[in-house]
């Protein structure tokens, strides 16, 4: 199939976009498929830059500094108008972290224009972007997500409603980015202080102790469980994307009976935000073994550490077949008599 990567884009997870989208272009090529990477800031990506430029660089230690704006070229957003060769995919393969390219945007473009692409459609992605709606939508359907408040700047509403230590977030971000841990009334007020300039609405939720784990999904299916161990007090951008920062082990060491619980509700929460074809999951454990969902990721990352690349592996499936069955999936909504793939 003819595939066009989009990858890059203008929000503040970039870098990541960047290098999931190269992984992935490479890596559907490895499986067959005639791949186009495009950037939707700067166009098209030759295959030279993916290699010497993207994939050996990988993600900087910090996100992109300064405003989205600053990363578009000559003031204009690149359009894929301009670029024969990536406007004419079967599937585009979205590798858009963060802002348009995950909240949905661009999701209803393409729908507009009747093109298929990987992964959730509009309404999932604004479900699971929007991390108040989607623990209510949780909470609504029980499952257990921790106390939480939105765009309350009052310091000692906080700590009576929801107690301390506490973490305070974008309620539209990823990556960990814009989140931030209060553990006594000083932090909080200096963490409340700094989110009133968040272009977006404020999160603050109940700061969850124990281990933390997360569950892949692809198709309708959950992946093994696995566990991550971050060498910084939680699992910030850096150990996300930084590697020696963070353990990964799939699968995880964990009683069979609490990986059931975690898979189960995986698909359920995959479900209950109207996800598709794939997304991952992220857990808490308690030190009473109680299991918390903390969120859904709609588009998860996809680059040499991630997390679902991981969860795939232990399930015995090589990248190429993951990206390979991704494009396949939606290329099926296209042409449901098209072969179904790995």
């Amino acid at each position: 199939m003819r595939v066009t990567v989009l990858l890059g884009g203008a929000s503040d997870e970039r870098d990541v976009s960047l290098a999931t989208g190269a992984e992935m272009a490479v890596a559907l090529r490895e499986a067959g498929h005639d791949v186009c990477a495009f950037d939707t800031v700067r166009g098209r990506v030759l295959a030279t830059e993916e290699e010497d430029t993207i994939r050996e660089r990988g993600v900087e230690p910090d996100p992109p500094s300064g405003p989205w704006r600053d990363l578009i070229a000559s003031g204009e957003i690149a359009t894929l108008t301009g670029h024969p060769e990536a406007g004419r995919a079967d599937v585009y393969a979205l590798a858009l972290h963060g802002g348009a390219g995950e909240d949905g945007t661009i999701q209803g473009v393409l729908d507009s224009a009747g093109l298929a692409y990987t992964g959730s459609d509009r309404i999932g992605c604004l479900l699971a972007m929007d991390k108040d709606v989607s623990k209510r939508l949780m909470r609504d359907a029980g499952v257990d997500t921790p106390r939480w408040a939105l765009d309350v700047f009052d310091p000692e509403r906080l700590i009576e409603e929801i107690g301390l230590p506490l973490v305070v977030k974008a309620a539209n971000g990823g990556s960990s980015l814009r989140l931030e841990r209060a553990r006594d009334r000083a932090e909080l007020s200096a963490v409340l202080d700094a989110a009133r300039g968040f272009d977006d609405h404020v999160v603050a939720e109940a700061w969850v102790s124990g281990r933390e784990f997360t569950v892949g999904i692809v198709g309708e299916e959950a992946l093994p469980v696995g566990e991550i161990v971050p060498e910084h007090e939680f699992f910030d951008y850096a150990c996300k994307y930084q590697p020696g920062l963070a353990q990964e082990i799939f699968p995880a060491v964990v009683e069979e009976e609490a990986a059931r619980e975690m898979r189960q509700t995986a698909l359920r929460v995959h479900r209950i935000l109207r996800l598709r074809d794939y997304s991952r999951v992220d857990f808490m454990m308690d030190e009473g073994g109680r299991i918390w969902c903390l969120e859904a990721n709609n588009l998860p990352g996809m680059t040499a550490v991630s997390l679902l690349p991981g969860a795939a592996r232990a399930a015995g499936v090589t990248f190429p077949a993951l990206c390979d069955r991704l494009v396949r999936l939606a290329a099926e909504r296209r042409n449901p008599l098209s072969p179904s793939g790995v």
